[in-house]
């Protein structure tokens, strides 16, 4: 059984790890693979045709323990506990739920202090008890008419939550404490430069926690801006987003056969190769020959997909300039985003004139893909992977070469 330290506001936390508020998606998974064999029996529940609609929950069904995610940040936003029987929890470390103390009314004001009256709700027939970012609801099955304010004596804890605020059903995520930042850079949001031609590059705005000279009490997040363009060599790359987390060598290129005339193409000697930036949800595909920066791979995350959880979501806009229909044929501006649909999108660019390439995603270890293929659509130097929910799963850039300094300056003022 799990002995759990609560921190309202903040986070449900073990010894050896804790689940923070505003902890990303990736890093909760990571805690519960590394501690696989004393947590079991996870589930990862998610809305498959509506992503967006509800959070994104781990259940950790043997602790009863809910671990609910924004469903568009990604990032930690309720932690909930629905069975209190089959864990331990302690405030300040003093227990007040254990097999031996019961979590009753008396328990909890001992523990925690005055509060204000608790809130009844007829409908749950629950009594909500609030503190700052933390709430516990009390069932009363036993009693027939439900006081107005106060909790009868005796009344046990049947769930409990933590969370940011004063407000359980108006909490949003947190921004990412830097406990989680772990020497990673993140992106808080991704903005590809364009001309009338096409993409040119991205522009990044990246999160670091940078630390003041020697002191990590001073550590605080940082926010800096990086422009990267086709063209660009390894160096310019390394220079400007640090190291990838991992470098992928491509063996084989299955798009060539859709080239105009792949039998001609010379094989090459070596093989293009990604760095793989996990934290940034970005990929950049570099020339085996030049080193310069051929394509960029842009990863949405969503639930259902092959890649879930190898990326971070990453947070992009394509902004598109658009002739209306109408007689003066004005030009209107338009952005896609990481939670544009794939019909949207096409309402703004137009249908593809080719039928889509079906992407068949599977290991060798295991043939078979659970979630079923993708379909990739061309348009404009850009390749949309869509999932069968009409979701985008990640974006291809294609470019031309390196900008000249006045296409440089062109998208820089965009």
């Amino acid at each position: 059984m799990l002995d759990l330290e609560v921190v309202p506001e903040r986070s449900l936390g073990h010894e050896q790890w804790e689940f923070a508020l505003g902890m990303p998606l990736a890093q909760a998974i990571s805690i519960l693979q590394k501690h696989c064999r004393i947590i079991k029996n996870v589930q990862v529940l998610y809305s498959e045709q509506t992503p967006l609609s509800h959070d994104l929950i781990l259940n950790l069904t043997q602790d009863g323990i809910k671990l609910l995610f924004d469903a568009c940040n990604q990032r930690l936003k309720v932690i909930e506990v629905y069975d209190l029987s089959k864990v331990k929890l302690k405030y300040c470390g003093v227990h007040f739920n254990t097999q031996a103390i019961a979590p009753t009314i008396e328990q909890i004001d001992q523990s925690f202090g005055a509060t204000h009256p608790g809130v009844y709700n007829a409908a749950e027939q629950l009594f909500h008890l609030n503190f700052r970012g933390l709430s516990f609801s009390f069932q009363l099955d036993s009693w027939n008419e439900a006081p107005k304010y106060e909790i009868p004596h005796g009344a046990t804890v049947k769930r409990m939550y933590i969370y940011t605020g004063n407000n359980l059903q108006d909490t949003k995520a947190p921004v990412m404490p830097l406990a989680c930042f772990l020497g990673n850079v993140y992106a808080e949001c991704v903005d590809v430069l364009k001309n009338g031609a096409g993409p040119l590059g991205l522009r990044l705005r990246i999160l670091t926690a940078g630390c003041g000279p020697g002191v990590m009490a001073d550590a605080k997040v940082r926010a800096v801006e990086r422009n990267i363009y086709f063209g660009d060599s390894c160096q310019d790359v390394l220079s400007a987003l640090g190291s990838p987390h991992k470098v992928f060598y491509k063996s084989e290129d299955k798009m060539k056969i859709h080239s105009p005339s792949p039998h001609k193409q010379v094989p090459s000697k070596c093989n293009d190769y990604f760095f793989n930036y996990f934290t940034l949800g970005v990929d950049i595909l570099f020339d085996s020959t030049t080193h310069l920066v051929k394509k960029f791979v842009l990863h949405t995350n969503f639930p259902g997909h092959y890649n879930f959880n190898i990326y971070h979501r990453c947070d992009f806009k394509i902004p598109l300039v658009i002739k209306k229909e109408a007689a003066d044929a004005q030009w209107e501006d338009c952005i896609l985003t990481t939670y544009s649909k794939w019909d949207q999108i096409q309402e703004l660019l137009g249908h593809p004139m080719e039928k889509p390439v079906v992407l068949h995603r599977s290991s060798s270890a295991n043939n078979t893909n659970p979630f079923g293929s993708t379909f990739c659509f061309g348009l404009q130097r850009m390749i949309f992977e869509v999932m069968q929910n009409n979701h985008i799963a990640s974006v291809t850039l294609y470019g031309a070469p390196r900008p000249n300094s006045r296409a440089r300056a062109e998208a820089s003022a965009h």
